[in-house]
């Protein structure tokens, strides 16, 4: 049996007459969408080239503007191509869903982690410590090694490593010590009853403003700060920059001793009140 050629004929001209206007108007976007790829992509290096230079001038961390231009970077050419498949008439906005449902889910699963990213960027930003600093961030104390877009990573002053996350950082008080030119000594000195007080700051003022590192301007103070039932309770307060802190600190408590020694000062008691009860003979 002999194919029919008019209904192979006939055949070959609807397809022709269905796809060949389809394949044609296809071929004709081609270059004009290859032409939109290249303008698009040389637009959104203009644009990000600005944005850098714009964040330079504004002193931005190095780190935070390298992120902020990969973010818009990829936001654009994802806006790019949604521009293209929309050219060649495809349909777009279940591809926007799509992409939005993803955002979202990836969103909820690195919440802690955008919300550390977040934190981190403020804290470049405004700068509340920088390296070097001496903080208590995040109920950790010690000198500020590292500061990043997630975390911050603190020495302590045992010489142990702790790693922050930047969202505990931001939800709670940064003390920073380093930010005031000195810092302030606090420490006490317990006199016995007896003591007079006024003769132990004499004694003690020269040998706290003796101690290295210790500033002349504030100069150290001692007063009188309380009573109890030991005796008079002295303020002893030198000045040093935060590096000196420790070594303030612990050379104020042996001048304390040194002072107590040199007076031959009696160790501080309580005093003991006994009432006495005569009872008259039945």
């Amino acid at each position: 049996m002999e194919p029919d050629m008019r209904a192979i004929e006939r055949d070959v001209t609807t397809l022709s007459d269905r796809y060949l206007p389809v394949a044609l108007d296809f071929g004709l976007k081609v270059p004009g969408a290859l032409a939109l790829y290249m303008v698009g992509r040389w637009l959104i290096g203009i644009g990000v080239r600005a944005l850098e230079r714009v964040l330079t001038a504004r002193n931005f961390d190095a780190t935070l503007q390298r992120y902020i231009a990969n973010i818009l970077a990829v936001t654009l050419n994802i806006v790019l191509v949604v521009a293209i498949l929309g050219y060649f008439g495809i349909e777009t906005t279940s591809f926007a869903a799509l992409l939005a449902g993803v955002g979202l889910a990836i969103g909820a699963a690195w919440s802690g982690l955008l919300g550390n990213f977040a934190a981190g960027a403020f804290l470049i930003i405004f700068r509340p410590y920088k390296v070097g600093d001496y903080v208590v961030a995040g109920d950790v104390e010690g000198t500020v090694a590292e500061t990043g877009l997630f975390n911050t990573v603190i020495t302590t002053p045992d010489h142990v490593q702790a790693i922050v996350g930047n969202g505990k950082i931001s939800g709670e008080v940064i003390r920073n010590f380093s930010h005031l030119p000195h810092r302030r000594v606090d420490r006490t000195m317990q006199l016995a009853h007896g003591v007079d007080p006024l003769a132990v700051i004499a004694a003690l003022k020269p040998r706290l403003a003796a101690i290295p590192n210790v500033l002349a301007d504030p100069a150290p103070t001692i007063e009188i700060l309380d009573f109890n039932e030991l005796g008079t309770v002295l303020a002893v307060r030198p000045h040093c920059h935060t590096d000196h802190y420790w070594q303030v600190w612990f050379d104020t408590n042996r001048a304390i001793v040194e002072t107590g020694r040199t007076l031959a000062l009696p160790p501080p008691f309580a005093v003991q009140r006994e009432n006495v009860y005569q009872h008259a003979a039945a």
